[in-house]
């Protein structure tokens, strides 16, 4: 779990695969739909999704000649779990530290 949360976490220290992410957090969308928005050549954008793809964040398939991105649940549930994991460890400690006090 802890190559892929970084893979993740990774993919998400990027800005423009942030703002990525957020657009098609409204839904499902081409490539060229994408890209409008940033100020880079098409390569660069498939560079960045292949990113999120690899992630296991985003998925694309190919119908015809349009490629759709979507958002892959998945790879947000393993960052949430890794979050989730990591805020009950520390409210045991601070617990264990309030009853220590």
């Amino acid at each position: 779990m802890t190559g892929q949360v970084h893979r993740v976490f990774h993919a998400l220290g990027d800005p423009t695969r942030q703002a990525m992410v957020e657009r098609l957090s409204t839904g499902p969308m081409s490539v060229s739909g994408l890209a409008e928005p940033f100020a880079m050549s098409l390569a660069a954008v498939l560079q960045h999704l292949q990113i999120l793809e690899e992630s296991g964040l985003v998925r694309t398939e190919k119908l015809g000649r349009v490629r759709t991105c979507r958002i892959e649940p998945a790879g947000l549930a393993l960052a949430e779990a890794w979050f989730r994991e990591r805020r009950a460890l520390w409210e045991r400690r601070l617990d264990r530290l309030g009853k220590l006090l």
